[in-house]
């Protein structure tokens, strides 16, 4: 059997693979300090897992979570612009000195390969859509700049140690157990629960600004595919549903998955924001054999409704 690491295990994106992984019989051991991660996250699978409270800053912790395993799904991270805006040091300790512990650790622990999540954020504001891996990094707040040294760790570790690295550039994830509730949630968990309770969601901007949207089961089923293709080790890979659409379109579909007609509210642009995202995702298909299972309007329909159950 199989025994894989699930850094950040109990989040969104990371809960999510962590089912799929104990669904195909894996042996799974999370690693999450539970910060923003939740156990509520973990329900379905927890009594088949093995879950190590701990900090990614915890070298010590970080090593005994690497032994005996096969690959390592990279997920722990403090995901926020505006947060790493206001404390731009403890964003650069998890998720670029945090980064290099996991890869320590995994290459002492004879780990075969380790599947980093990137983000996307790395291109900063792109001008050539759509955006492929070759773009110049050009990040545009101390978050992007600490995802990107992660990448550059993964892409040393491959070509100095040779362990086996594969970095997911992330596009804008979503799905069921995102957080709405934070003040640095993502905008569609946001958008969803002030439609459903009958309020305008609020729009940064013009609402002109564009995003590629991907639900969370495509990017679960590129990390299983990145854990076991032949040709990704070493290579960066945007992960994304190929699509890009404004905020305003974003607002337009989710009042016609949720039947309402309450108008968003307009307020100042965020620093750190991009403007315009979009994926070029042929690599993905080339090198993993990706392919987006489930468009944008399924996966809002898909996410409505597990929100709707969680209002209930």
């Amino acid at each position: 059997m199989a025994r894989h690491l699930v850094t950040g295990g109990a989040g969104f994106i990371g809960s999510h693979i962590v089912d799929a992984l104990v669904a195909r019989g894996d042996s799974v051991v999370v690693l999450d300090d539970l910060s923003t991660g939740k156990l509520a996250n973990l329900e379905q699978s927890r009594s088949r897992i093995e879950l190590i409270e701990a900090d990614l800053r915890d070298l010590g912790a970080v090593r005994a979570a690497c032994r005996g395993v096969n690959c390592v799904f990279h997920h722990a991270a403090i995901a926020s612009v505006p947060r790493s805006i206001e404390d731009p040091v403890a964003s650069n300790g998890v998720n670029a000195s945090g980064t290099l512990n996991l890869l320590v650790a995994a290459r002492e622990a004879g780990v075969r390969r380790v599947v980093y999540a990137a983000s996307s954020s790395a291109y900063g504001d792109a001008t050539r859509m759509p955006v492929s891996e070759d773009t110049r990094a050009a990040p545009l707040s101390p978050y992007a700049v600490s995802k990107h040294v992660g990448e550059l760790y993964c892409q040393v570790f491959w070509q100095l140690y040779r362990l086996e690295t594969v970095v997911l550039r992330y596009f804008n994830v979503f799905g069921p157990r995102q957080d709405p509730a934070s003040e640095y949630a993502a905008v569609i968990p946001k958008f969803i629960t002030a439609l459903q309770r009958g309020q305008s969601p609020v729009i940064f901007g013009d609402g002109e600004q564009t995003r590629d949207f991907v639900y969370v089961a495509n990017v679960v089923a590129a990390n299983l595919l990145a854990g076991d293709a032949p040709a990704a080790p070493g290579q960066v890979v945007n992960i994304a549903g190929g699509a890009r659409a404004s905020l305003n379109e974003l607002v337009a579909a989710m009042q016609r998955v949720i039947g309402v007609a309450t108008p968003p509210v307009y307020t100042s642009p965020r620093p750190g924001d991009i403007v315009h995202s979009f994926a070029d995702i042929s690599r993905a298909g080339d090198v993993l054999g990706y392919r987006v299972a489930v468009p944008l309007d399924q996966g809002l329909a898909l996410t409505a409704e597990w929100f709707r159950a969680c209002l209930r």
